[in-house]
């Protein structure tokens, strides 16, 4: 995973003023924690965090206190209608450092024919890595998959470097049977006989 740089500046004004004004000029609010040092908090130039955010568990590089400092995002407040981002929390991390984080599962190939549709257990894979090797995805095969086939986390091969932070046989995603229109006909039918025998 490349390093993003973000250019961000220490935050002296606290407060929702504090906070309009810094979005009004372009900034997002931010707090760095970890490693027990004291929270940090930052400025950070808005339309730069939202392009790094597009990449899942971005890793940041800010100046913090004169030297630059690694960071994760681990938790972004968003407007409720345009999404934009409204504050941060950033996880100061050192090179080397193990990590958990989640990240997302892509699919390739093609179920086997029928109609099947594939169902994500889980929204994304926990993993443990070192903080600046952290893979942005993985991709699981399903080509010729049927229904009632999953996946599970241990079926998934990882990147060197990268462990499951979950048991292996979490299942991660499996295939659902497509419901035959006849089916759902044919039920329909015996339904409306039950209530004429009924009556």
């Amino acid at each position: 995973m490349s390093e993003i740089r973000i250019a961000a500046e220490s935050r002296t004004e606290f407060g929702k003023g504090a906070a309009r004004r810094a979005r009004r000029a372009g900034f997002v609010p931010g707090v760095v924690y970890g490693h027990g040092h004291a929270p940090v908090h930052l400025n950070l130039p808005g339309h730069d965090l939202m392009m790094a955010l597009k990449t899942p568990n971005a890793l940041l590089v800010v100046p913090i206190e004169g030297k630059d400092e690694y960071v994760l995002p681990k938790a972004v407040q968003r407007e409720a209608i345009k999404r934009s981002i409204e504050h941060v929390d950033l996880l100061l991390v050192k090179r080397g450092e193990k990590v958990t984080v989640e990240i997302p599962v892509h699919t390739e190939g093609e179920l086997a024919p029928g109609g099947n549709l594939i169902e994500n257990v889980l929204n994304a894979l926990p993993i443990e890595a070192e903080a600046t090797h952290l893979p942005e995805s993985v991709t699981v095969s399903v080509e010729g998959l049927e229904a009632g086939a999953a996946i599970t986390a241990g079926d998934i091969t990882l990147p060197s470097g990268v462990t499951l932070a979950v048991e292996a046989d979490a299942v991660v995603l499996q295939v659902i049977g497509a419901q035959a229109p006849e089916a759902t006909e044919e039920a329909a039918d015996e339904a409306a006989a039950d209530e004429a025998v009924e009556a």
